[in-house]
């Protein structure tokens, strides 16, 4: 039997310091969000929720073979993928993370389905990381249907091929170019015998970018392949693997979908808003602090406001005031404080927080107040 270790003696006056030291380390703990533990899902359709707002799923339907996503704080990463199916044939699975509804499963407090017409943006983010001993894609999935179903298969699906590795294609066949969001793709169109697909392909891989859904929304109504009276059901993100995959990852993703407006360039399609948002960055190189100003130009007072927006993909808040700032990348909510937690008629609060950013700087996007987009 393994005697207790002998414990020196503590002077009463060190011994009330670290006391004071250990219940201030609690206190801060205390007050300090709670990371979300990392989860694991093998289940052939299992699925999980992260930020509060978005569905990761595994989505194994081509295979058999083992296959085992772990969801992290702001997006995934495939951790097991046994198995190949031929690259001339559909891929095995669609690992991925979605905003809206999938087979009746929809992600919470998400506004999708929404009318296109009744759509002003959709801004998304996503940061990638890819591996070299698999054959995959990395794409977005974007589903439109006449209907606001929430079941089932749509009519159409956009996919955006962010990058592929082997002998693999879209479906269908090339139907020339397009230039959508400032960037140049192949489009490719066909039918999967559920569904009209329309492909946009990137000619060499992004691994980063923040975007607006709607600009390939309206790329497909002005091709015929949906119309503007038809439902955006859901914006997914992730993976179509065919052989390997594991390493495969989601670092971050965000989207958002701002309702109000026509959804139409050219048409007036302004949003009714009762709030404005003032963003005020202050830059350096790898870094940057940004005051954001919240106006209610409203006729009634805001309680408990929550100012919701999407980070550009690399950027990351290191430090925040007057308001609590959750998750760190990505879709970020900022809520007021117990002094600033109200904004009268008129009124407005402003916060602040420090950030690192790589690449090229870029502002948020998608502001949104207790649900309703701001100007």
């Amino acid at each position: 039997m393994r005697s207790s270790p002998h414990r020196p003696h503590i002077p009463r006056v060190l011994f009330g310091a670290l006391l004071t030291v250990l219940t201030t380390l609690a206190a801060l703990v205390a007050g300090a969000p709670a990371a979300q533990a990392d989860t694991t899902i093998c289940q052939q359709f299992g699925s999980t929720v992260i930020q509060g707002r978005y569905v990761v799923q595994n989505n194994r339907w081509g295979t058999s073979a083992t296959q085992c996503v772990t969801a992290t704080d702001t997006g995934f990463r495939v951790t097991q993928a046994d198995g190949a199916v031929p690259t001339n044939g559909a891929p095995k699975s669609y690992p991925s993370v979605y905003n809206g509804c999938h087979y009746t499963n929809c992600s919470p407090g998400t506004s999708l389905p929404a009318r296109i017409n009744g759509i002003s943006s959709a801004p998304s983010s996503i940061s990638y990381g890819f591996v070299g001993d698999a054959v995959y894609n990395a794409s977005y999935d974007i589903w439109l249907d006449p209907t606001p179903r929430t079941d089932g298969v749509n009519r159409t699906e956009i996919m955006i091929w962010f990058n592929k590795v082997g002998s693999i294609q879209p479906i269908g066949s090339p139907s020339g170019t397009a230039s959508v969001g400032g960037r140049s793709w192949q489009v490719w169109t066909g039918n999967n015998g559920s569904n009209d697909v329309i492909s946009f392909v990137a000619p060499s891989a992004i691994s980063g970018w923040s975007f607006d859904v709607m600009d390939f929304v309206r790329q497909t109504v002005s091709r015929g392949m949906a119309q503007n009276d038809w439902y955006l059901t859901s914006v997914q993100a992730g993976f179509e693997p065919w052989q390997n995959g594991a390493g495969l990852a989601v670092n971050s993703f965000s989207s958002t979908v701002n309702t109000g407006g026509s959804g139409n360039p050219g048409d007036p399609g302004d949003p009714k808003t009762s709030c404005k948002v003032t963003y005020a960055p202050n830059i350096w190189e790898g870094g940057f602090t940004a005051d954001v100003t919240i106006a209610n130009t409203g006729s009634s007072p805001l309680d408990a406001w929550k100012l919701s927006f999407t980070l550009p993909a690399g950027q990351r808040v290191s430090s925040a005031w007057n308001a609590a700032l959750s998750p760190s990348s990505g879709a970020v909510t900022a809520s007021g404080l117990g002094h600033n937690a109200r904004i009268a008629p008129g009124g407005s609060q402003t916060f602040g927080f420090q950030a690192t950013y790589s690449g090229s700087f870029a502002r948020p996007t998608g502001f949104s107040l207790n649900g309703t987009a701001c100007a």
